[in-house]
């Protein structure tokens, strides 16, 4: 992480340079990380197959519900929805969160790519900036989406909140007294 995979370039570079002071390595991304890690292993063997797995698992499961959906719109007169309509809200929520998680990682690593690939290509370093942040904020916006999608998970977001951060006392427990229920 701190150069060790450019050890030989760094010494070299002192050396041509007179050999003054320290060798120093340049802290960026692209300089303290090892590329060929970043694309074979980290790219091509734990981001891209799982990713395109998702995404076929994530078609299926949507060919499935529609499949089901229609199957009932057949059989009953009722509303479809009442039988798969959380499901599909849950289905599509996950693949909100699979879209975005493409959206944020893939232009770092097609980057990478472009860096191993192609060294003598020219990449502004604002693209490369923009893609490490993407890349960061695809951590916050999980819970977010999650609070705007998922019902459950809202309620309890919104208990931590106010619990925790916007420092309202909680409510004192009161018995649990039977109501008494009124003659029909």
């Amino acid at each position: 992480m701190f150069g060790w995979n450019n050890l030989s370039e760094v010494e070299q570079a002192w050396i041509a340079n007179g050999s003054v002071g320290e060798p120093v390595i340049k802290c960026e991304f692209e300089k303290v990380i090892s590329m060929e890690y970043m694309v074979y292993f980290n790219f091509f063997v734990w981001v891209l197959p799982p990713l395109l797995l998702m995404v076929l698992i994530y078609l299926e499961v949507f060919y499935l519900i529609r499949k089901q959906l229609n199957k009932k719109v057949s059989a009953s007169s009722g509303d479809p929805q009442k039988y798969y309509g959380k499901e599909l809200e849950i289905a599509k929520s996950l693949a909100l969160i699979l879209f975005l998680f493409a959206l944020s990682w893939l232009p770092l690593h097609i980057l990478n790519c472009i860096t191993l690939f192609c060294p003598t290509c020219q990449k502004p370093s604002i693209l490369i900036y923009i893609a490490i942040f993407l890349t960061h904020g695809n951590s916050a916006m999980n819970p977010i989406v999650y609070a705007f999608r998922i019902h459950k998970f809202r309620v309890t977001f919104l208990k931590i909140w106010n619990d925790h951060f916007r420092c309202q006392p909680k409510p004192p427990i009161e018995e649990d007294i039977p109501e008494e229920k009124a003659d029909d």
